[in-house]
């Protein structure tokens, strides 16, 4: 894969909607340098019966400019694919999105051994996006009268990851060399493949409901 596509963060944010679908109605990707490469409001699939607006910050006006959950599955796709995506706790966006990103383009923040071995680190378990913030880059984010900003968590998790990136990347590639099963498929395999069923797990393929848990690296 071209060292040029390398890193696309991605975040959400989620909603309550009836049933137990977490929704997404705000996808947010942003570039390995931190710019803004998609910032939308979507439409969830399912209606919204609680907008959870303190710790979203989404209202009901934001719903009115939000564009349909098949486009922006589409355009995500499209943006993320063949790039490295990094995130935090990503399985939950992929759900989201109905998408299954390849292991070997996924860097996910939520368990590294090199972030949790880092110095100022006072625990060294499964870690959130929060913490890990204050305490490896000292800052606070998620704490805006507003809600989470999607855009933040992305860029804050792009910013971990560039922390640890040599030694991420260095692991990553003995990986490889030892399960080269792990490689990602075929760089041409067009997005429709990708909006079938051929890259999805059983629980994700078509005609399923879609319950539970992207690539939100887009962080």
């Amino acid at each position: 894969m071209p060292r040029m596509c390398f890193g696309e963060s991605i975040s959400g944010r989620a909603d309550s909607t009836s049933g137990s679908w977490p929704g997404r109605p705000c996808c947010s990707v942003v570039s390995y340098h931190g710019d803004v490469l998609y910032d939308k409001y979507i439409q969830p699939e399912m209606p919204i019966v609680d907008y959870r607006t303190r710790w979203s910050g989404i209202t009901r006006r934001h719903m009115h400019t939000a564009i349909p959950f098949q486009v922006a599955q589409k355009e995500i796709l499209k943006l993320l694919k063949g790039k490295v995506v990094v995130g935090h706790a990503l399985h939950n966006d992929f759900k989201a999105l109905k998408y299954f990103h390849p292991r070997s383009q996924t860097r996910d923040t939520t368990y590294v051994p090199n972030l949790l071995s880092q110095p100022g680190l006072h625990t060294r378990t499964r870690v959130s996006l929060k913490d890990l913030a204050l305490q490896l880059l000292h800052k606070k984010i998620q704490g805006g009268r507003h809600g989470h900003s999607s855009v933040e968590d992305a860029a804050t998790a792009m910013e971990l990851y560039r922390l640890v990136e040599v030694q991420w990347e260095r692991q990553e590639a003995g990986h490889l060399w030892t399960h080269p099963e792990d490689r990602e498929p075929d760089s041409s395999a067009d997005v429709e493949q990708y909006m079938q069923d051929q890259y999805w797990p059983e629980d994700l393929g078509p005609g399923t409901s879609g319950g539970g848990g992207t690539q939100d690296r887009t962080v």
